[in-house]
């Protein structure tokens, strides 16, 4: 087999490598355009666990790159003057150079053809004389773009700029995170070792303060001279380095993300960064390309069709390629908007930095350095107002407060649709069902969506709050729970809107009645689908109407006892269908802009707020991104929306996304939404809930120590498990949650097995 290797770096020397192993007959010709010991870059991270996957690949040239790694445990992070140091992470860096040289040794030893100083042809030139090509030609490959049609890749441009430089100066063999505030912006740096006198040090900032600084029109050395400036305090005196000498002007880039849809083209592959990109702030670029040479080579010799092998390497790489790309894009997203989080307290900037890809969870940085994580677990009941315990507590078990409403706990019982209503009063279900969440643990209970009218209902199943009998039977179920528990209850009040007069959820979710449909209103007479009748797009008549309604539920909702109110304005109903552009294509004065479509909502919230007790909060739940693009809410604009309802005097927003068109197209996958409270809470100082996906103790833990969210709000794990918070606390140890006393004999038990199992995982 003739093989023909495009680019000489760590991607195509170790497939030649690997290669060569499996095929030792094979004739391997490796070209690059670059010198012999040319490189550009510093040092580069790999894991223990790419260390043990290089070792089974090759125990020689495994053997000779540990031997001149450099280890570190630890995270450094520089801010506002404070260094926090967490430890127990395990990252090893070697000298790019140094790790060329080593491969190109052993590939050379196995006998690849080495050509260096090759102006590589195109690739199509050499598929005749060879059987295979190799493409490894990096981020910015030709052959990518030479058959583009074919692999379609996708190349997204992030938003930073940052530089790739070295310096002398040592960092405490820890991996360092250093941000400065400067008169034109933010400027920080990503510093590792590698070896014993030379560090990486990339410098990255934004656009604005990029171009506020003029990198863009001044060459590398003045850049470098300015970056120096900047981090000073902490190169002890050693200058910064470049050995991108090649590059003329700026040497600064904005990072591509490339995904390529198909990886091969006749018997041309990809691999390395031609194929897929991973961002260097999690530092797997250099993992990727080793591990999927290593794949290439064993699936090219095990195959006998070369189609079957490049299918099966393509199958076999992606699924891991996209796993690090999504932890590398939550680290990327996280840089690009990092002005947002320094003005959290270092040990919460800390704790989001660490977290920032979701791979590190909260239990997970327990097993790597407890000591740190007690202390910002302590740090974190401290500002919360929680009492002091040994152990300190988690997170979702630090006190909150809203007005004079005070929460045991930072869990929530998120409004759940249960269409057992009759006639719109709530029956002996909700009773029960509403009241063992309570008993569960939970600091607050939300009702499902309460409607304001019979023609307000989404179903005849949903409950009311428009007739005595059903302010009754909601101070009935008041009057259990806080006679019983210690959780609070918040009343969801909304109007269905364009989606009412439909069937109960089992029977059709958004389906009209097969009999006895009510008319509907909305912003616009647009139809909630095809299938749903068309609304009657409101008069003011009908818009003083409604307000009116919302109100007189504020006020039952008081006189039932509720401790807290929420206006529905998320999901597409009524007040939804006004914020959205969506359904709202009124040319009056509560359409177009952003500020009309919010003049009704915050009407009808504002005289819900007048007539609810001062003493007593206020929420809005809002969907934060109508997943349509431009052409809907966008997460820009529900910061603007969220800002609004607090100046109308809203305490919290409760913040979910999307339900306001069929047309939608959401970004699902775990904690999906909380992306969304971050930003409100982060870029606009507002108390925030996350909901979405959420269902395990680390998610909320991770959520509100990172600062994400004040609330978690957790809706299916509650129907699966009225007693999620109770549970929750003994999986993750902790003893100090109250349970009902007549079942202290239960939760003995409980506690016992759980200890039990603990004690035999750690035996094994």
């Amino acid at each position: 087999m003739r093989i023909a290797v495009l680019g000489g770096g760590p991607a195509g020397l170790y497939f030649a490598i690997s290669m060569k192993l499996r095929q030792p007959l094979a004739e391997v010709v490796l070209m690059e355009r670059n010198k012999l010991d040319d490189t550009f870059g510093w040092g580069v991270v790999l894991s223990d666990e790419t260390l043990d996957n290089l070792h089974a690949n090759d125990p020689d040239s495994a053997a000779e790159i540990r031997k001149h790694f450099a280890y570190w445990d630890d995270i450094a992070v520089h801010h506002q003057g404070q260094k926090m140091l967490s430890t127990g992470h395990g990252f090893c860096g070697i000298g790019r150079q140094r790790l060329l040289l080593i491969l190109q040794e052993r590939a050379r030893a196995l006998g690849v053809d080495l050509r260096f100083e090759t102006e590589v042809k195109s690739a199509a030139a050499y598929q005749s004389e060879y059987d295979v090509v190799v493409a490894a030609d990096g981020l910015n490959s030709k052959t990518r773009m030479e058959f583009a049609d074919t692999f379609k890749p996708d190349i997204d441009l992030r938003t930073c700029q940052f530089v790739w430089l070295g310096t002398h100066q040592k960092f405490d063999d820890a991996f360092t995170f250093i941000f400065e505030e400067t008169d034109k912006g933010w400027v920080w740096a990503h510093a590792y070792q590698f070896n014993d006198d030379t560090a990486t040090f990339i410098v990255e900032c934004s656009q604005d303060t990029f171009d506020a600084y003029g990198f863009g029109d001044i060459d590398q050395q003045a850049s470098i001279k300015i970056c120096e400036d900047i981090f000073k305090d902490h190169l002890g005196g050693h200058a910064l380095m470049t050995n991108a000498n090649h590059i003329r002007g700026s040497a600064w880039i904005r990072f591509p993300r490339v995904l390529c849809e198909n990886w091969s083209h006749e018997n041309v592959v990809l691999l390395g960064d031609a194929s897929a990109t991973a961002h260097f702030s999690i530092g797997s670029g250099t993992k990727l390309a080793l591990e999927s040479a290593i794949e290439l080579a064993e699936y090219i010799t095990g195959e006998l069709d070369l189609d079957a092998a490049f299918d099966k390497y393509q199958d076999q790489r992606r699924l891991e390629v996209l796993r690090l790309q999504s932890a590398a894009r939550n680290s990327v997203e996280w840089f690009e908007d990092v002005e947002r989080y320094l003005h959290l307290d270092p040990v919460q900037l800390n704790y989001s930095l660490l977290t920032r890809s979701q791979r590190i969870s909260h239990e997970n940085l327990r097993e790597r350095d407890p000591n740190w994580l007690a202390s910002a677990e302590a740090w974190f009941q401290k500002q919360a107002g929680g009492a002091e315990t040994t152990p300190p507590r988690a997170p979702m078990f630090a006190p909150f407060q809203l007005r004079d409403m005070h929460l045991k706990n930072r869990i929530v019982v998120s409004p759940m649709a249960q269409y057992k209503a009759v006639d719109g009063c709530p029956t002996d279900w909700h009773l029960i069902h509403y009241s063992e969440r309570a008993k569960g643990g939970a600091g607050l209970v939300y009702t499902e969506m309460t409607c304001v009218s019979p023609e307000g209902r989404i179903t005849p199943g949903c409950p009311g709050l428009y007739a005595p009998e059903h302010q009754a039977a909601w101070q009935r179920l008041n009057d259990f729970i806080h006679g019983e528990t210690d959780a609070k209850t918040c009343c969801q009040i909304g109007h269905s809107g364009r989606k009412g007069s439909t069937r109960v959820g089992w029977e059709g979710m958004d389906q009209p009645l097969e009999s006895d449909n009510w008319p509907v209103l909305s912003a616009s007479d647009i139809p909630w689908s095809d299938g749903n009748a068309t609304p009657q797009a409101m008069t003011r008549a009908d818009m003083d109407m409604v307000r009116d309604q919302f109100v007189a539920a504020a006020e039952m909702a008081q006189a039932a006892g509720f401790d807290m109110i929420e206006l529905h304005a998320a999901h597409g109903y009524l007040i939804s269908s006004y914020i959205s552009p969506l359904s709202n294509i009124r040319t009056d004065e509560y359409g177009g802009s952003l500020e009309n479509r919010m003049r009704y909502p915050l009407e009808v919230f504002a005289a819900m707020r007048a007539v609810w007790p001062a003493e007593k909060p206020m929420a809005v739940r809002i969907s934060a991104n109508d997943w349509a693009g431009d052409d809907g809410v966008t997460p820009d604009e529900a910061v603007q929306i969220a800002q609004m309802f607090e100046g109308a005097g809203a305490d919290i927003i409760d913040v979910s996304a999307g339900q306001t068109s069929t047309e939608a197209q959401p970004v699902y996958g775990r904690m999906f939404q909380t992306p969304f409270s971050d930003r409100i809470r982060n870029e606009a100082g507002i108390k925030t809930m996350a909901v979405g996906n959420i269902y395990e103790p680390d998610h909320v833990n991770s959520i509100l120590m990172a600062g994400r969210a004040d609330l978690v709000c957790l809706a299916r794990p509650h129907l699966a498990d009225p007693y999620w918070t109770l549970h929750a606390a003994t999986d993750i140890g902790d003893r100090q949650e109250n349970w009902p006393q007549p079942y202290d004999a239960g939760r003995d038990q409980h506690w016992r097995l759980a200890d039990r199992q603990a004690e035999m995982v750690g035996k094994v």
